[in-house]
């Protein structure tokens, strides 16, 4: 919160030094956009998901059964004894949990394979990033998310992409 706030103050004091502003070149980088949207990047989420599509066709057959039987408990509700009411519903109640818990897993898998990617490019980044601040000569780069609206001729990730698909060929 409070490196928020000193990044907007620090903001709102450069726009209105026009001394400062004319001298100082100040740009707009998301990162983790950058790399995610880079060619290898892509290519290694492409793989990633490969790897995980066995246990997402998984997860999706399970949905389609536990699906069918709550279809067949509405259907033969009616001709259904008691017993056999609950025994099909704490077997939906156990495929909920079940497909509850494998989805979970998947997301916690596919965040993990985001991070070893973003962890694997981010060197790759810095080079490219130090080059774009020494050419450009860049004086501040601020994160979007610590702002309420840039223009996105100062947005410089869509640069970096290109650089990173350059260094990678």
């Amino acid at each position: 919160m409070l490196h928020k706030l000193a990044s907007t103050v620090l903001f709102f004091l450069v726009a209105m030094t026009p001394l400062a502003h004319a001298e100082m070149k100040i740009v707009v980088l998301d990162p983790v956009r950058a790399i995610l949207e880079s060619d290898e990047a892509k290519v290694l989420v492409e793989a990633a998901n490969s790897e995980m599509q066995p246990d997402t066709d998984e997860l999706r057959v399970q949905a389609e059964e536990m699906q069918g039987l709550q279809e067949k408990l509405q259907q033969d509700s009616e001709v259904m004894s008691d017993s056999e009411k609950r025994k099909a519903i704490k077997e939906i109640e156990s495929m909920q949990a079940d497909l509850q818990f494998g989805s979970q897993k998947l997301q916690r898998m596919a965040q993990e394979k985001r991070q070893e990617i973003l962890q694997a490019l981010a060197p790759k980044l810095d080079v490219v990033l130090q080059d774009i601040i020494q050419i450009d000569q860049i004086d501040l780069i601020l994160s979007p998310g610590q702002l309420q609206y840039v223009n996105p001729k100062h947005d410089i990730s869509r640069k970096v992409t290109e650089k990173l698909n350059e260094q990678s060929e």
